[in-house]
């Protein structure tokens, strides 16, 4: 009896459904998805075709991110229009037929794929991608089947008091998803933003920084808003919650106020900015390739990175190597033999420092800054001989000149039989 009753039910459900496949209602809704599908290939391919940033890769240079980001968009275009040109057939097929499932599948189905191929194209990191796999796609896939509703209401149904106020499960659920989407948001928003105002050449770069971090900050206090707002909290209740901060600030959080008050300072005052050679009052040296709003970064010349708090450039001496003038001096010091002709190796040694491509040499430079030979001092086993000359940089990193030029001034020596005296003591032995 019981197996009868299901073959009758799957016969049934069967003539139904081959009942509405052969209907004109399917058959109108088919060809709308087709038209849909049709004039979103159409606009996607002529806004390709004629927009030169989504026609032609783009090639590293200039705002070569953001253009890469925009030339990545043309793969969403397609189903992007197709979406919307389903929405308008949803409309269409309600008017005319009265019949719109299929139609409605088929966009929720547009939708998975675009949030598919966004994730190719756009998400790197590995815990973004499995919160839209995980989270995003089956809120996508209930959509489609018409489910969503019924199980938000489930959701909803599911919570607990806290105080006067009753929080559901849906309700932590949306809080969660939104919140972790809105900061996703806010960290590309914040680095486009700042990699643009970065890239125009005709501002200063502390004038950069500054602006820079000021719209990164002022990103994440929108977001912080907009979060509280999705949370349902009333934005009066901010007062007491700055009443409460500026107390934590004043007892807890001083070294973070103070470093973020002096990263302020130091973007205004332009005592340092990205490039500047550091040297701090420890010994530590390094280029400064990053000023943060607590912290400054000081990448050194063996590859290692110094984080440095704003606090120590406001309270601590250091030296600023090339802030104002790139030009540095530098010594080499040697010894010849007390018989050396000083006149002859003068002209050897200046010749050759003047030849190295690195050190700045010429007529044209005033005479302190040209390369120079000259008596340091006189030794108990030869004379001392100083040797002084200008670069362009640090001589470090790329600029390594020092090892060259002391291999050239003794190839120079040996040529011109100059000696580099050995130490000489003289003993006299009494009574012998």
């Amino acid at each position: 009896m019981d197996l009868e009753l299901i073959k009758t039910n799957i016969i049934l459900v069967t003539n139904k459904t081959i009942e509405w496949a052969t209907s004109p209602q399917f058959y109108a809704q088919c060809g709308m998805i087709v038209l849909a599908v049709a004039v979103a290939y159409l606009l996607s391919t002529i806004l390709i075709k004629y927009i030169p940033l989504l026609k032609n890769e783009p090639k590293p240079g200039k705002l070569y991110s953001l253009r890469k980001s925009i030339f990545q968009v043309n793969d969403l275009l397609f189903p992007l229009f197709s979406i919307l040109s389903l929405g308008i057939s949803i409309e269409l097929s309600k008017l005319l037929i009265q019949h719109s499932w299929l139609v409605l599948v088929a966009q929720s189905l547009t939708v998975v794929i675009m949030l598919y191929v966004f994730i190719a194209h756009f998400i790197k990191k590995q815990l973004v991608k499995s919160l839209i796999k995980w989270v995003i796609m089956p809120i996508a896939l209930l959509q489609v089947f018409g489910w969503l509703d019924d199980v938000t209401s489930f959701l909803d149904t599911i919570d607990m008091q806290l105080g006067n106020s009753s929080i559901s499960l849906y309700d932590l659920a949306r809080v969660a998803i939104l919140g972790l989407f809105l900061f996703w948001l806010g960290r590309v928003s914040s680095n486009v933003g700042q990699q643009i105002i970065r890239n125009q050449e005709d501002l200063e770069i502390s004038t950069r920084e500054v602006f820079a971090k000021l719209f990164e900050v002022t990103v994440f206090v929108v977001i912080f808003i907009l979060l509280l707002q999705v949370m349902g909290i009333n934005l009066t209740a901010l007062a007491v919650f700055g009443g409460a901060l500026g107390v934590g600030l004043g007892l807890g959080l001083q070294a973070i106020a103070s470093n973020f008050i002096s990263g302020i300072i130091i973007l205004l005052d332009r005592s340092i900015t990205v490039g500047d050679y550091i040297e701090l009052e420890d010994g530590r040296t390094g280029i400064i390739r990053e000023l943060k709003m607590r912290s400054t970064i000081l990448e050194t010349f063996d590859g290692k990175d110094i984080m440095v708090p704003n606090e120590q450039f406001i309270t601590t001496n250091f030296v600023n190597w090339t802030h104002k003038n790139k030009k540095q001096r530098y010594p080499i010091e040697f010894s010849v033999a007390y018989d050396t002709d000083l006149d002859l190796l003068f002209k050897v040694v200046r010749e050759v420092v003047s030849s190295h491509p690195k050190v700045l040499s010429g007529d044209d430079l005033p005479i302190e800054e040209r390369p120079d030979a000259e008596i340091q001092s006189f030794g108990d086993s030869g004379i001392n001989i100083l040797v002084e000359f200008w670069i362009e940089g640090i001589d470090d990193g790329k600029n390594r000149i020092g090892g060259d030029l002391l291999h050239m001034i003794w190839n120079a020596l040996k040529e011109n039989n100059i000696e580099i005296p050995y130490p000489q003591r003289e003993v006299k032995i009494l009574n012998s």
